[in-house]
């Protein structure tokens, strides 16, 4: 009869089994929005006197919810108080998914459905991301994407699955009443570029 080192495969299984717990614990929950496609992803922060630590991103589980999507560039930016950046996005081939986050500050995003056969068509969604709540927004393919600072100064750092193609680039614009996107500062002090100012109405974008 075979006898096996007790305390040993006792101090195994307990570790096996806080392996197992760590990884339930450290899973990032997938919430859906009210437009197919679009989720928010919260991490799981692990917080101590260091300071904190949390996956901000995992190909397996995120393909596990988001489908298979190849990211193949991390962009960033650094914004002031009330600049809007959008609505851009990509035609055709060319148009990009984003899994995007801030890592300073606080800033309103926005993903508009640009996708024609979509029962949500011409909707969007708005989500607040900081960085504390690290929160992350995943647009799929086929939107447009803007985001308004709120905080002095946020720093904004996004996935995208297609390289940037400068003629298949466009812009609607931010303010299209049809739209009706309710950016919570006064008009007046949102800063953008001219570009953004010269993006068409919604009703003559080309869309998917």
């Amino acid at each position: 009869m075979i006898q096996f080192p007790q305390k040993r495969f006792i101090y195994h299984f307990k570790l096996l089994h806080l392996h197992a717990e760590n990884e339930k614990k450290a899973k990032m929950e997938y919430i859906e929005t009210e437009i197919k496609g679009v989720l928010i992803v919260e991490p799981k922060v692990f917080d101590d006197q260091r300071g904190y630590f949390f996956e901000a991103w995992k190909k397996e589980e995120f393909q596990r919810h988001a489908g298979p999507v190849e990211f193949v560039q991390d962009n960033e930016s650094k914004s002031s108080y009330g600049v809007l950046r959008g609505l851009h996005y990509q035609k055709g081939d060319a148009s990009q998914a984003k899994l995007v986050r801030v890592i300073k500050g606080r800033v309103l995003d926005v993903a508009v459905d640009l996708r024609k056969d979509s029962s949500t068509f011409g909707h969007h969604v708005m989500v607040e991301l900081s960085d504390t709540n690290k929160r992350q927004l995943f647009i799929p393919r086929g939107f447009a994407h803007g985001f308004l600072v709120l905080s002095d100064e946020a720093i904004f750092t996004y996935k995208v699955d297609n390289v940037y193609a400068p003629a298949a680039e466009a812009s609607i614009r931010f303010d299209d009443p049809d739209l009706a996107i309710q950016w919570p500062i006064d008009m007046s002090k949102v800063v953008t570029s001219a570009k953004d100012l010269r993006g068409v109405a919604f009703s003559d974008a080309e869309c998917f």
